[in-house]
């Protein structure tokens, strides 16, 4: 006997094409046999003399060096075409393996030896990688039988429609082999992708496929605009349909559900009448607007009865059940999803319900297998030998069995990865197989669970958890499937996610495969995603607290297969892993770059951003990163000289040349450090170019610290014509925006970037909008790097921007409140007046006087333009009445207190320090001003307004009217609104006149000895005593909430926390004033937010117009 390594060139197959195919049967062009003891890691036996031996250093080195062969199977860019060998007595099948029958044939219970028949994979053409893939089309998914396998047959039409193609392959291949069969019916299949029914034409051709169809079947129609195109085409033919069969989908397409005697609709009491209820109760609360109570759990109760119901009603007498049966194991046998299960689902319809097939029993029932399913959730890998149902199990095979063979630390990162049974199912799993490998090929863990239902969360609970605190017991996760993790796109439950995510506290990355467009239409697309797919697969997962949506998958335009994009998958698997590194990597030893920004360029402006002290605050950071163990050096004992290190220069104000250079890389080794250098030449050059250069190098710009540098973000280098950067096809960034993130990257080789405040060029650079490639520059920038990002929370759109084009996870900060601009020089002398008009109003003389110089010095000020109808200086007032007197000075009072109370922000935001208590007054009086119906809660000029009898619209109506009494009745207000809500927030000032923390347990005591609340005082005393106390209740407890969520520091935590590898909690950006659920900040911001799409006031508005 000779000894031979040989495990690589079969496992490598194994994995590259699942494991599943090739059990038992040839490997293509090899001539070796793998069995199953392969997948169990524990011997190989080959086709040749040999014996099989385990050997895990030499499985590792084979592996690594194997790495092309892998890329290769992994891309498809091998042609694979295998025949059935589907004989019962093939001499080739181990013995002693189960039996189960199909319509047409017999197959291995397994399933793992039944070879299929799959539609080709088309190789690469030419213009670069994935060039060759074409659009879906219809076309490629119609089978029709030939003219000899319809001879003496009865012909049975299927249409159709599904969310992605995952199902293609399979039921071409069921199709084909019923056709190829002997039995008496033979199938024409044609099948849509629901994105297809958008096009009027291809919605055309389903309706002409539709008129003449024997059995429909649909699945994942979630679309709220699509499931209504598909009911206005459907409902016509239900009746003219031998079976409808309406699989998870929204309602109103669930109710056209038809088979024999089964209808939704109709059937009350019993298992079955409980979920025909669910299904009536989800379509009344989509039309009443109402939210289920949890995402995913109508389509989980679907599953379990899925599971459960056939056993109950095999015993139930009468045609219903015996429907309702079919209509559960066709579900079964769909979820299934490999060719035997859908020809047994598509035989078992025709023979029960096909009056042409059924009336002559074509078809023997009692031949067709049952549906076999693999479990709803489980863990799985590609190479393993089943599907586990603990981790326990999972890690006993993968550390004693997988590890050692892929020659994988015990102590390596672990990734987590959330996959869609549906891909598994069909064995459509090529893009989940590439992604698996990669991670294991740089030496990572992987943990691969699924589900069959739509709530991801439920298997990331169970097996990446630790079941009594909800910790991940891996260090990132990563979503393969790009849906929501709680309901997927169905029925979103963003608050249930959040809940798991944060008990969870893992970097969480949502990755999208390509559904409504072939790769090479992606490709060529400057918008990048599909809109849609954008909406489904990026805004809602965002909203959970997803970042970096890259794409690693696109689809095989005629198989309908997943093509894993290789470029991506590294990409992918190398961001995943650096922030699991976050994670296991001392604070002592990580590398940071600290981002600081300039624009305009050479004016003064090095380190500015949206209404923050950027100095101040990187000093805060600084403190606090020095304080947590990370390498800081020696810093400056103050901001100033903080500011002084970086710029040599404080003011540097003229030249770039006045910063601090910390690097100069010349021309070799940035042309071999950046990958892309060559490219830039179109637009500027050979390198160094003119910019961020001292003609010979390219500098960097900035000062380190230690392990932290901040860095200088170069010039965009288009300041003259900045619509080029953004319009231009052929714009780049220039080489020294380049040798910039080169540096980092390679040369300071920094675990994590922070970008500093609103906002930069990087994530503005060219490309595409969402779904960035390999060649669009922000991608080709940040590179690898996790990306943390502060960002202004009142500007979430484009925080949203960095977050999709720069894979930036956002840590919001607060902007300023604003306060009122207030009066001056001659604004002041005009208000003066306006007041001595109003004690002197009813004196003829003295009064028509004081209006005269009211007019003369509102002209002195330009008022004229502003006020409608403004007399001229030469008329005297005494000639008109004292209402039309009043009526002037009111306008010009009005817009004197609209100038007054412009609102002007407060300075600028320190990252880390609490608001001034002037600060959280502007804020609550803001915040204050607003009904907020849904609450029940009554703005506080509303409750003023009600407290006299008068109507705060009124009031602001008739001031802005210039009535002169409500003018005077509005100033009233304004100021009783400030009093009231200074009480509250003095209430928890301190001495250095900052609000540090919220404790309302003394004021409630004073106020219940000392005769009310301190802002029911201060109304008093500012003429507004009879407010009612229930309303300023509900009120100022809802101003307490806010004013704690203003005061909680979650900043500088927030940063803390992501650069530990954790979760930073999302939530939505935009105002606080209209929207205080943006507080605290600290969060990673999403700028949609669907619940709240309408707001009631919206409702109300449309209703009345």
């Amino acid at each position: 006997m000779v000894l031979v390594l040989v495990p690589v060139a079969c496992l490598v197959a194994v994995c590259a094409f699942s494991a599943h195919c090739f059990l038992g049967s040839p490997l293509p062009g090899s001539g070796l046999t793998v069995s199953r003891s392969a997948l169990r890691g524990a011997s190989i036996d080959v086709g040749i003399t040999g014996v099989a031996t385990d050997g895990g250093s030499t499985w590792l080195a084979t592996w690594r060096s194997s790495a092309a062969v892998l890329a290769g199977l992994a891309l498809g860019l091998s042609v694979v075409r295998q025949k059935a060998q589907r004989n019962s007595s093939s001499s080739g099948r181990q013995q002693g393996l189960s039996r189960r029958r199909v319509a047409t044939v017999d197959v291995d219970a397994t399933g793992s030896d039944t070879e299929i028949e799959s539609d080709e994979i088309a190789g690469l053409g030419g213009g670069g990688a994935f060039a060759g893939y074409t659009a879906s089309n219809t076309a490629a998914r119609r089978v029709v039988p030939s003219e000899q396998q319809r001879e003496g047959r009865r012909l049975v039409k299927v249409v159709y429609v599904v969310l992605e193609s995952q199902y293609q392959a399979s039921m071409t291949s069921a199709v084909r082999q019923i056709n190829k069969s002997a039995g008496g019916v033979c199938v024409e299949c044609v099948g849509y992708l629901l994105e297809e029914i958008r096009d009027p034409q291809m919605l055309t051709e389903l309706q002409k496929d539709l008129k003449d169809a024997n059995v429909f079947i649909c699945s994942l129609i979630f679309v709220q605009e699509l499931a209504e195109k598909l009911v206005e085409v459907l409902q016509p033919c239900r009746d003219s349909l031998d079976a409808c069969l309406c699989f998870p989908s929204m309602p109103e397409v669930m109710k056209l559900n038809k088979l024999g005697s089964f209808d939704l609709t109709e059937i009350t009491g019993g298992p079955l009448g409980s979920f025909a209820q669910q299904v009536k109760e989800v379509r009344q609360n989509s039309l009443g607007g109402k939210k289920s109570s949890g995402g995913g759990s109508f389509q989980d109760g679907l599953l379990k009865l899925v599971r459960t119901l056939p056993k109950v009603l095999k015993f139930l007498p009468g045609d219903q059940a015996r429907d309702a049966r079919t209509f559960i194991l066709s579900l079964q046998h769909w979820l299934g999803g490999t060719p035997e299960n859908l020809e047994a689902m598509l035989m078992r319809v025709a023979g029960q319900y096909v009056p042409s097939v059924a009336n002559d029993k074509l078809v023997d029932l009692e031949r067709i297998m049952e549906p076999v399913v693999i479990p709803d959730t489980g863990i799985w890998h590609p190479c393993a030998p089943t599907i586990f149902s603990t981790s326990f199990e999972y890690n006993e095979w993968y550390e004693k069995v997988h590890l050692p063979m892929a020659g994988i630390p015990k102590d390596a990162p672990t990734v987590g990865v959330v996959l869609q049974k549906s891909h598994i199912a069909t064995k459509d799993d090529g893009h989940y197989v590439a992604m698996v490998q990669e991670f294991e090929r740089r030496g990572a863990k992987v943990m691969c669970t699924y589900t069959g239902g739509l709530d991801f969360s439920a298997p990331v609970k169970e097996f990446l958890a630790n079941p009594s605190t909800g910790e991940g017991i891996v260090d990132t996760l990563v979503n393969l499937t790009g849906f929501s993790l709680v309901g997927g796109p169905a029925s979103q439950d963003a608050k249930a996610a959040k809940e798991v995510l944060t008990r969870f506290n893992r970097p969480y990355l949502v990755s999208v495969p390509l559904v409504f467009q072939s790769v090479s239409e992606w490709q060529e697309s400057e918008l990048g995603l599909h809109p849609v797919q954008v909406a489904l697969q990026v805004s809602l997962p965002e909203i959970d607290g997803a970042i970096e949506p890259l794409i690693y998958a696109g689809r095989d335009g005629q198989s309908g297969r997943s093509i894993p994009m290789q470029d991506r998958i590294d990409a992918l698997a190398t961001r995943a892993l650096n922030w699991a590194r976050l994670r296991k990597k001392q604070n002592k030893d990580k590398k940071v770059c600290i981002c600081l920004f300039q624009f305009p360029p050479d004016k003064g402006n090095v380190g500015t951003a949206a209404y923050l002290d950027v100095f101040g605050s990187i000093f805060s950071v600084l403190k606090k990163l020095k304080d947590e163990g990370y390498t800081v050096g020696d810093i400056p004992d103050d901001i100033e000289g903080l500011q002084k290190s970086v710029l040599e220069d404080p003011e540097a104000s003229y030249s770039m040349a006045d910063l601090n250079v910390e690097y100069r890389m010349n021309v070799g080794e940035y042309e071999k450090l950046c990958p892309y250098a060559q490219d830039l030449q179109e637009n500027w050059g050979p390198p160094p170019g003119t910019l961020n250069t001292d003609g010979k190098d390219l500098l960097v710009y900035g000062k380190r610290f230690g392990n932290i540098f901040l860095g200088i973000q170069p010039t965009f280098g288009y300041e003259g014509d900045p619509m080029r950067l953004l319009f231009a096809k052929s714009a780049s960034p220039h080489h020294g925006f380049a040798a910039f993130y080169t540096y980092l990257e390679f040369i300071f080789k920094a675990d994590c970037m922070l970008h500093f405040g609103t906002h930069g060029s990087l994530e503005f650079m060219p490309g595409k909008q969402v779904g960035m490639s390999g060649y669009c520059y922000p991608d080709r920038l940040i590179s690898v790097l996790p990306n943390l990002y502060y960002y202004a929370a009142n500007n979430p759109s484009e925080a949203t921007i960095a977050k999709r084009r720069a894979y930036a996870s956002t840590i919001s900060y607060l902007t300023p409140p604003a306060e009122n601009a207030g009066l001056y020089k001659g604004l002041q002398e005009l208000s003066e007046l306006v007041k001595s008009y109003q004690g002197l109003r009813e004196n003829p003389q003295r009064g028509a006087t004081i209006v005269n110089s009211i007019i003369a010095t509102a002209r002195q000020c330009n008022l004229e333009k502003d006020i409608e109808d403004l007399p001229e200086e030469e008329f005297d007032t005494k000639q008109v009445s004292l209402e039309e007197r009043d009526t002037i000075v009111g306008k010009v009072y009005r817009r004197l207190m609209e100038i007054e109370s412009r609102a002007l922000p407060m300075g600028l935001h320190r990252i880390g320090v609490p608001p001034t208590a002037e600060e959280s007054i502007a804020t609550l009086v803001n915040i204050a001003q607003l009904d907020r119906p849904e609450s029940g809660i009554k703005g506080l000029p509303r409750i003023i307004g009600e407290s006299i009898g008068k109507d705060a619209e009124t009031i602001y109506r008739n001031a802005d009217r210039g009535i002169l009494e409500d003018v005077e009745q509005l100033q009233a207000l304004t100021m009783a609104s400030r009093a009231a809500v200074r009480a509250l927030v003095m209430e928890s000032t301190n001495e250095e006149g900052r609000v540090a923390e919220v404790n309302p347990f003394m004021r409630d005591v004073f106020s219940f000895f000392g005769g009310g609340s301190p802002w029911k005082k201060a109304l008093a005393e500012a003429g507004f005593p009879d407010c009612s106390e229930d309303d300023l209740k509900a009120l100022f407890n809802y101003l307490e909430g806010c004013l704690k969520e203003v005061v909680v520091n979650n900043e500088l935590p927030g940063l803390l926390k992501a650069l530990q590898g954790e979760f930073i909690p999302p939530g939505p950006g935009g105002d606080p004033i209209r929207n205080p659920d943006v507080l605290p900040t600290g969060k990673n911001m999403h700028a949609l937010d669907p619940n709240s799409i309408p707001t009631r006031a919206a409702a109300e508005t449309a209703v009345v117009v």
